[in-house]
């Protein structure tokens, strides 16, 4: 039985995390599922924008901690190495990914909604970081937290374990908008279409050039990698449409429409 459900309307994919028996944890299966969808819908490239939403009482409680209890080291380093081929699948592929949180998310859960590109959630969410309680600090957790976050911040819910609001959230980086839940539905598709309707050539560019600058310390090293992608992508043919569609002010025909 799949763990994951997945439906497309126009340019925008749909994943739900549909194990609401198991707080829709992400165990190694689900993470199998999710990447192996994630996979298929790069290499189609039929949608821009893929949201990941979840069915149940929460968003996702994080690692399946039975997966782990009492698991020879072998098995939990590969149940990690198979979670961090899943982030970086997030971040590779060309779509932007949208988290949409209706409820609790925490620890794994919680680096789900770090990972994607844009967060936007339910004024009743809430979000944690809880190893401290069960005594496995959130290590694999804090690596995107803490690139989201200000630094105390995301000390603050490293040590503490404690819950902070979706507009604390808001407020510190780890999602974009916060909405009432009976909105998020509507404000989700909203926040997804303004993305969707630009060219997927023009995302997939923009969100390698934007990952990659951000790791160069020095300004200007970033200023001129960037610089050099601003040039190869300006003979590209979206781009060519969007400026003489733009200069004789008529709408843009993207090469993937």
């Amino acid at each position: 039985m799949s763990l994951i459900k997945y439906e497309e309307n126009g340019k925008i994919g749909t994943i739900t995390l549909d194990n609401d028996k198991q707080r829709n944890a992400l165990s190694l299966e689900l993470i199998r599922e999710l990447d192996a969808k994630l996979t298929e819908i790069a290499n189609e490239r039929k949608i821009n924008v893929v949201i990941i939403q979840a069915e149940g009482k929460v968003f996702s409680s994080g690692h399946n901690l039975r997966e782990i209890d009492g698991a020879p080291v072998e098995d939990v380093a590969n149940l990690f190495a198979e979670c961090q081929a899943l982030m970086e699948k997030i971040r590779n592929i060309p779509q932007v990914v949208i988290s949409k949180v209706h409820a609790i998310a925490t620890a794994a859960g919680a680096q789900l909604v770090a990972a994607s590109d844009l967060a936007i959630a339910s004024d009743n969410s809430l979000f944690a970081t809880p190893g401290t309680l069960i005594g496995l600090f959130c290590h694999t957790p804090a690596v995107f937290v803490s690139r989201n976050l200000d630094r105390k911040k995301a000390a603050e819910l490293l040590f503490t374990g404690d819950f902070i609001t979706a507009e604390e959230a808001k407020i510190h980086g780890l999602i974009n908008r916060v909405v009432p839940l009976e909105k998020l539905d509507e404000e989700t598709k909203e926040f997804a279409n303004s993305v969707a309707r630009h060219s997927l050539a023009v995302l997939e560019a923009g969100k390698k050039q934007l990952y990659t600058q951000l790791q160069i310390s020095n300004d200007f090293e970033a200023l001129t990698y960037s610089s050099d992608v601003m040039v190869k992508n300006s003979q590209k043919p979206d781009a060519v449409e969007g400026i003489r569609a733009f200069l004789e002010k008529r709408p843009a025909e993207w090469s993937d429409r």
